[in-house]
């Protein structure tokens, strides 16, 4: 179970639900139900696209994908609704399945008296978001599986998440008699939590739209964050370890921007220790989604495309400032593992792979000492414990053994009397022996979902690297990916589809998935100089203009005003894992606004980053983005314009260095306000421009990038 969220509401009265069903009528209940029949059960989750809901289709519940058919039910037999929400590579989401959904006593329970629902929160995020602030609201903490009881309206009354059977059957049969006995009291309670969640989304609007967030208060950020900040073992202060690329992507900006090298530090301090822990996959490559522990060191072990795909960003920014090899290292095979096991035959990108398998959670990726004994021969053996912390009782629990880093080449080197290329051969054979050993295992699942916003996320990913470390094939890759989500994900309407598993997409794409592509769509222009991409940028920021944006808050709804409308039409402002959709549309619409001088654009991205930034003290790691993208507009974004036949080549030379608030545009069409007149008949010139004025223009890379340097 993972803990989310710092919502809470005051005096908010949770009901005392009553249990007045004897446990022996669940005494009754389990000897009529012969659960030795083994006859397979097919629920309708057999027809979805989704892997997670599929995974339930075994399952004797009854279970209901969201949409009008579970909510009619729901209303024509004035039944609650159990929304049931989990992920395919959520550990206590299987561990629930089995002890409670699978078990036929609880199913008749449920399947009598309840319309069940179950939600894939990757799919529907929408949904997720009501039940998880509901949680929040009543308990002030949410994770997965997450359990919300809910009106036939989907209004909610009670939310919770993992229970083991036995409490799972009390806690159902306290609903039924609470809503049968107190029905009045139950919906007081549902419209209660329903006007909570609607007021978590209420900003205040300033009076005036105009940034007033200055170069000094993005001096003072990264002062109010510090004893948030691990300067021990790295990232922020906790019990446990998310990697958060979006924090350490502000932080890297904020070094570049001010000078301040203890930000830098806070950085790579963090990239260093994940790189060495147990959250990375140090035979082949890639991140889990967190560490259980403070060092990094025990991972939930799924791993998710949209960690992988930010934190291949991150390291390869890192690396354009301090160019360590380790980090190089952590690309290459990142990216190696994303080909390997996450990437379709059509260029698209897979979801997720499962934390368990054989259903032992990590079991594909742990060894014991003696384990590793048969395969390493005996000088390599004692070298490569030593380097990856083997021991015989386990470095984590049961005699089992997470491969993590606590001491240096040198140091290792030095104990085994060997040089650092002695070393690395040495873990470079056993690793390869590892590996083919751990490929004959069992391995975990995959969710093969390919999600429109994770997608654009993972094509960043590899055109971020394709900038730092100059491998064609990176541009290939994101060159494939694009045209794939264009072509599979794109409706003639303008809009766009969430889910590209299958012959079609579905579900109607949410507003991370616009501002996502969007933004990666502006990337590849950068780096391609193709209009093509930037024209669809444009017209996906056009569409969710049209249909997401709210005229009263200068802000965007997460849904379309064309989708299924939920109980409550929420709006994401914080940035958690990954940045939220209104702090990343607020960032494309000022770039677009740069490109094609649409000044109401940038008034619309002024107006939004104005209400988030109008208290500065405020702006903590979970409003890193909206802080990244503030401290550009305080010290004014760079326009570099290369026109010429070399203009391509010119310009990636300059994006192999960390330039943040760089906008790049060119190639031998003036096509853009910003390029007129730019263009030199025989030469390829380089200008480097703020708010359309431009300082003189140069022919030669090295003087383009005193230039920017030069703030």
């Amino acid at each position: 179970m993972t803990n989310s969220g710092h919502s809470k509401v005051n005096n908010l009265k949770i009901l005392n639900f009553r249990f007045t069903y004897s446990l022996a009528l669940l005494v009754l209940l389990a000897q009529c139900e012969s659960k030795k029949n083994t006859e397979q059960y097919f629920n309708r989750l057999g027809q979805a696209r989704s892997p997670y809901l599929k995974g339930h289709a075994d399952n004797p519940v009854d279970w209901y994908e969201w949409g009008p058919e579970a909510l009619e039910k729901a209303k024509n037999e004035r039944k609650p609704l159990i929304v049931s929400v989990g992920y395919a590579s959520c550990h206590w989401c299987h561990v629930m399945e089995e002890e409670s959904f699978m078990d036929t006593t609880v199913a008749r329970i449920m399947n009598e008296n309840f319309v069940s629902i179950k939600v894939d929160r990757e799919e529907r995020p929408d949904i997720d978001q009501i039940y998880i602030h509901a949680a929040q609201l009543i308990s002030g903490n949410a994770g997965w599986p997450l359990n919300a009881f809910a009106l036939p309206d989907g209004k909610p009354f009670y939310v919770a998440t993992y229970f083991p059977k036995e409490q799972w059957l009390k806690v159902l049969q306290q609903i039924l008699d609470t809503y049968k006995n107190d029905y009045n009291k139950v919906v007081i309670q549902a419209d209660a939590i329903t006007r909570n969640i609607q007021a978590t989304d209420l900003i205040s609007v300033p009076e005036n739209n105009q940034i007033n967030f200055t170069r000094k208060n993005y001096q003072d950020i990264f002062s109010s964050w510090q004893p948030e900040i691990d300067f021990e073992h790295g990232g922020l202060a906790g019990s446990q370890k998310f990697p958060m690329p979006v924090i350490w992507e502000n932080l890297l900006q904020h070094h570049y921007l001010t000078g301040e090298n203890k930000s830098l530090d806070a950085v790579t301090l963090t990239l260093d220790k994940m790189a060495s822990g147990g959250i990375y996959d140090h035979l082949a490559g890639g991140f889990a989604r967190y560490a259980t522990d403070t060092e990094w060191k025990v991972p939930h072990f799924e791993k998710m495309l949209y960690d992988n795909a930010q934190l291949i960003s991150l390291y390869s920014h890192a690396y354009q400032v301090t160019h360590s090899p380790d980090y190089e290292k952590v690309i290459t095979e990142t990216l190696s593992f994303i080909k390997n096991e996450l990437t379709s035959s059509e260029g698209g990108f897979y979801s997720s792979i499962n934390a368990d398998s054989e259903g032992e959670e990590g079991k594909f990726y742990v060894w014991t000492k003696a384990e590793l004994e048969k395969l390493l021969d005996d000088k390599s053996a004692p070298i490569f414990f030593d380097y990856y912390t083997i021991t015989e009782d386990g470095n984590w629990e049961e005699g089992k053994n997470v491969l993590y880093r606590t001491s240096t080449d040198d140091e290792i080197a030095h104990k085994h009397s060997l040089t650092i290329s002695e070393l690395d051969q040495v873990i470079s054979n056993s690793k390869k022996i590892l590996f083919d050993a751990r490929n004959k295992r069992i391995h975990p699942t995959s969710d093969d979902k390919i999600l429109t916003g994770w997608n654009a996320l993972m094509l960043m990913g590899y055109l971020d690297a394709y900038n730092a470390l100059n491998k064609n094939e990176y541009m290939e890759v994101a060159l494939t990916n694009a045209r794939f989500i264009e072509q599979k994900g794109m409706r003639k309407d303008g809009g766009l589809w969430r889910n590209l598993q299958g012959n079609n997409g579905s579900i109607d794409a949410f507003l991370d998935d616009y501002a996502l592509l969007a933004k990666a769509y502006l990337k590849l222009f950068q780096a391609t100089f193709d209009i093509h991409w930037l024209e669809l940028s444009q017209k996906l920021t056009q569409y969710a203009v049209k249909h997401f944006y709210d005229e009263n808050t200068g802000m965007f709804f997460y849904t379309s005003d064309q989708s299924d409308q939920l109980v409550v039409r929420t709006m994401e402002l914080s940035d958690n894992v990954i940045p939220s959709s209104n702090s990343v549309m607020a960032e494309v619409l000022v770039q677009l606004g740069e490109y094609y001088g649409e000044d109401k654009m940038k008034a619309m991205s002024n107006a939004m980053v104005a209400q988030i930034t109008q208290n500065p003290s405020t702006l903590d790691p979970f409003h890193a983005n909206w802080a990244r993208i503030s401290g550009i507009v305080a010290y004014q974004p760079f326009e570099v314009a290369v026109m010429g036949e070399d203009a391509l080549k010119k310009s990636h030379d300059i994006q192999q260095q960390y330039l943040p608030t760089s906008l790049f545009m060119g190639g031998t069409q003036e096509n853009l306000p910003l390029l007129e007149n730019k263009l030199v008949v025989g030469k390829t010139m380089i200008y480097v421009c703020r708010d359309k004025v431009c300082k003189l223009p140069v022919q030669e890379v090295e003087k383009a990038l005193a230039q920017l340097k030069g703030q």
